[in-house]
Parts: C-alpha cells; structure tokens; sequence
C-alpha cells in the first residue's frame, strides 16, 4: 500500500516545497531539510510567487545562487543562516525582467551596477532592440566610424569587436567578465543583420545577401539570441522590407526564436504596422512581441481600442502576440530621428545635410506628412518635445527646453534648429509627450502585456551629463505603487506576474522567474505601501522607494534599501543556444 500523506495540511506544505507524491506512481516524497546552513533567510513575508496565484505567507531560504526552499511559515525558525531578514509586512516576489534595456555600453566597458535599475527590483535585462553591437564586420564598423569623431573610432571598435561565427556569444561573455549588477541577455539586432550584409544600402538584398542574413541569425540563435528584434522607423533598420524579415523569421524558427519589433508606425500607420508585425510572425513561423505598444498622436488615440482588439483576435484565431510597455504617456528617442530615413542612406546622413538643396527638401517633409515622406516627429508640434542629452557646450544652455523653445531661441524654425544641432555632431534625445494616460491605463491590464523600462541604466550621480526619461529610474515602482495600490487597475499578483514568470516564458529562460525551490535566487523584497517612482520628467535622476532587497543569483545587489555594488549578474541565453 502506497504511503498517501497528502491531505489539506500536508499538501499545502507540500505545494511550498515543490508537490507531492503521487500515488500509484510509486514515488516517494524527499523530506525537506529545514535545519540550514543557508546563507540568507527571508522570514514572515507574503510571498507573491511570479504565477499569479493569489500570495501566501512563507519563508524563503537561499542557499548558494538558488532558492533552496521556500518554506511554510516559521518552518525555518530555529534554521542556521548567515543572514536573516524579517520580512513582515513586506512581499517577497521573484526579480523583475526588463524586456527592453538599452544598457549594451555599460555592460561592455562602463558603470555596469545598474543602479537605476536594481532599485526598481530589476534583476535582469534584456537588449537588442534594432541592433546589437554583435556580430561585427567591416561594413558595420565602416558605418559608425564615419559618423563618429576620430577620438570615438577606437571605442567604437572594441565596442563593436564581436567579429567572427560566434561574435555574438562572444558579447555575451564579455558583459558577464566585465561584472554587471543584473543578469543580461539580448535578442539579435535586425538592423545589425541588415548591415552585416548589405551596410547602409536601401534596397532589398540580393539572394547571396539574404543568404548571408540567414547565416548570421542561425550562428547568433545557436550563441544564445532570443530572437531577432527589429526597429523600423530607425535607418537601415527601416529600410528592410516585409519579405526580408521573413526570411530572418524563418533562419531563427528552428531554434525557438521570438520576433520582436518596435513596428514600422506608432501612429498614423499604426493598424497596418500591426498587421505587417504579425504577418512577419505567421509566415515565419515565429511568435510576435510588440515592442513600447502606443498609439503616438492626439490624431491616433483613438486608435488604441482597435489595436487591443486586433491583438486579441490574432490570439483567439491561435496566433501568439504579445506585447511590452512602459507605464508613461511619454516617448523617448533620439532627436534626429525627426529627419526623413532616406536621408540616412549608405551612411551620407550628414552629407546630405549639408547640401542647401537636399536640406530645403528634408525640412520641408519633416512636418508635413502630405509630401508622402515618413518621418518620426510629423504630427506632434514642437512643443510636445523635450530635448535632453546634449553633448556639445553650445547647446547645453537648451537642456530639457522643448524644441519649439530651442529653436525661437536659435531664430529659426524647429526643423532647421534639428538640422543644425545634427551637423554640429551632437546626439541629444528628446522626450516626446504623444500618448494619452488613459491608453496607457488600458492597455495595462491586458492578460499578455508585459514591461521594459526602454531605457539605459543610470547613476544619480550621471545627473551632470544631463536629463534623462523618468523611465529609466521608475518604470517598475511606479506601475506597483500608481497602478496597483493607488488605482487597483491590475492586483499585485498580476503585476508581478508580468514582470516576471511571463516574460521569463517568452524568453525561455530556465528556472527564473517564479520563486520556487531550486531556482536562480533573483529575489526582491519589498514595502507594499510606500513603493514608488520619484523620478519625474524635470529631475528624473531620483531613485525609487520601497525597494528594501534585491538579490542577484542569491548576491545582494541591494540590501536594506542600500547599494551594494557588487555584480554578480550572468550572461542568460535563448532555447537555441548550443555550448
């Protein structure tokens, strides 16, 4: 006779410890050794596990850079541990996953503690978003060095020093040799892709071209890539058409890859960028992830119920769309993205810029979007942009003035002001406030969104370097603290199921995510009634509150609210990845 002890009791402590034995199976369940050593004992949380099951008072123990138990309460009471932290009137959740970082210099050769991030909860962040500084050739260094100052050539090389069959694997090692604070791991750039073969040309490839792109997806699929991940309003990434990226779906479909894309149109194309995103999914065989999902434009807001209901038919007819978010009613990008793509072909950007006929001709269809000429601020006046980042002494005076305001001050129109900052070598972004809060609100509660911050990793101490998008210090916070505890637009449990077990699924990544016995201890702690974000669009360089613990792979990255500065984040990888 089979030893069944799985009554209500049992298997409530049992389900803590990862099941019960079945019966008839003749398996037997393994006693938990609650006695330690661990190296840190989380005691008296609510533990939100990452699923989206309703939260449960538990301890958790971590022992090493795993979860070693997460136990029923006060089962670890008389436990050995080096550390212990009473976590009453606190949640215990798994960290959180940015499905679009944008902190590829850091990690490679810069301030990688992340520490905009870890104080959100961030334990892991994901890159990739239009281009990759891996896998490199001659074409792709050819093409940032003519844009860069002969000082920035040689940066730009080790930057983009990730030559060979496995360059992009080779990346992902440097990141975790040069220490980085969250773990990391990338989808492959389309753009990237693109350039590796054809450099800047517009165009569609040729077949030995697209030959070639379908080698460099396959090699960077099998170094770990999660997929490709394109941005279509950014040249030359805006030039490839939809054939091409289907193609590139179709390279990375045997390897389980996911397409994600920042779509061709946000705005007055937005329905049918959707519908160019999926049909890239469908006939590649891919599943599809929209990047920042918006409708940008007081003349699209009313777009955003339509959008939602497209994505929700492609799911009901069984195609798998999902989408990420950050939760702000501004965008952020760069400046020159206001200049017509075309103008950025085969790498003559400034070139044609300083032609008086071509430039006449690019400021005019800057604005005016019945020239039939795309172009990224068309729609959206001047003073809905914030520009911040500058670079160059003489325009540091305009720092976070909106474009209307720079360009009064320079005694010229908007687009010629754009013009001018781009010929004098500087790289400002702006923040563009295009969307409308209750889209963003909507959009939220969707079962399949999850979220990024879009954003690079910051130090408070950078403020000098200039303004910011609050995003980058708040996104995480400001959706628990906004919209869960003010607003109750989505629970607690939901939330963070978003943040962590759904886009751990997308992305494959093994045993992360929830927090279960025998996973990777990416852990946070944290205050239910005070998290939030501080930073705002005037001084967006103020860390968020309520975030006491973070653990990276059972490290403390911060501890009692503290920075730790250690870095003890790894290089994670796709299904396709082959060691």
């Amino acid at each position: 006779m089979h030893n069944v002890r799985c009554g209500a009791a049992w298997l409530a402590t049992m389900l803590l410890l990862g099941g019960c034995a079945r019966a008839g199976t003749g398996s037997t369940s393994t006693p938990t050794d609650f006695s330690g050593p661990f190296d840190v004992i989380i005691a008296n949380g609510r533990v939100v596990d990452g699923t989206g099951n309703p939260w449960y008072y538990a301890d958790v123990a971590i022992r090493g850079d795993r979860i070693a138990v997460v136990a029923p309460p006060h089962a670890l009471d008389s436990a050995k541990a080096t550390r212990r932290i009473d976590a009453k009137g606190l949640v215990v959740t798994p960290g959180f996953i940015d499905m679009q970082g944008q902190s590829a210099d850091a990690f490679v050769n810069g301030d990688s503690r992340a520490i905009s991030k870890i104080t959100q909860g961030v334990t892991s962040e994901i890159l990739g978003e239009g281009s990759t500084p891996a896998p490199a050739n001659e074409k792709i260094l050819a093409l940032d060095s003519a844009a860069a100052s002969p000082s920035d050539t040689a940066m730009i090389r080790a930057m983009h020093g990730f030559t060979g069959e496995h360059g992009f694997g080779t990346w992902l090692d440097a990141m975790e040799r040069h220490g980085v604070a969250v773990n990391v791991g990338s989808y492959l750039g389309a753009a990237t892709v693109r350039t590796y073969a054809m450099g800047a040309a517009p165009g569609a490839p040729s077949a030995a071209q697209l030959d070639t792109m379908r080698r460099v997806v396959r090699d960077a699929m099998r170094d770990g890539a999660f997929g490709v991940a394109s941005a279509l309003i950014y040249p030359p990434g805006s030039y490839a058409g939809t054939p091409e990226l289907i193609e590139i779906a179709r390279a990375m479909s045997p390897f389980h890859g996911t397409y994600i894309t920042h779509m061709r149109s946000e705005d007055d194309s937005l329905l049918e960028a959707t519908d160019e995103a999926m049909r890239i999914g469908r006939e590649g065989g891919v599943p599809v992830i929209l990047y920042h999902l918006k409708a940008a434009g007081p003349r699209n807001w009313f777009k955003e119920p339509a959008l939602l209901a497209k994505i929700d038919s492609a799911r009901a007819a069984g195609q798998d769309v999902t989408a990420t978010m950050y939760p702000y009613p501004a965008s952020s990008n760069g400046l020159a993205s206001c200049i017509p793509p075309y103008a950025s072909a085969n790498g003559k950007l400034l070139e044609n810029l300083r032609d008086s006929t071509k430039s006449a001709r690019i400021e005019r269809e800057m604005a005016d979007a019945s020239l039939g000429v795309t172009a990224d601020c068309q729609g959206i006046a001047p003073d809905q942009i914030m520009v911040v980042g500058f670079t160059k002494p003489q325009f540091k005076q305009y720092e976070g003035k909106r474009l209307s305001e720079i360009a009064k001050s320079m005694g010229t129109t908007w687009q010629h002001a754009v013009v001018e900052i781009t010929l004098a070598g500087d790289t400002p972004g702006r923040v563009t406030f295009s969307m409308n809060e209750s889209n963003v609100a909507m959009q939220m509660q969707k079962p399949w969104m999850m979220f990024g911050t879009d954003a690079e990793a910051w130090n408070p101490a950078d403020s000098l370097k200039g303004l910011t998008h609050p995003r980058a210090y708040g996104s995480f916070p400001r959706i628990l603290g906004r919209y869960v505890r003010e607003q109750k637009l989505l629970t607690l449990e939901d939330a963070v199921r978003k943040m962590t077990s759904l886009p751990a699924d997308r992305l494959g990544l093994r045993e992360r995510g929830q927090l279960r016995t025998g996973f990777f201890a990416d852990v946070v702690v944290l205050d239910p009634e005070t998290v939030i974000d501080r930073a705002t669009y005037d001084r967006p360089h103020q860390l968020s509150e309520g975030i006491q613990d973070v653990f990276v792979n059972g490290t403390a990255v911060v501890s009692n609210g503290a920075v730790t500065n250690a870095k003890p984040g790894r290089a994670v990888r796709g299904a396709g990845w082959k060691q």
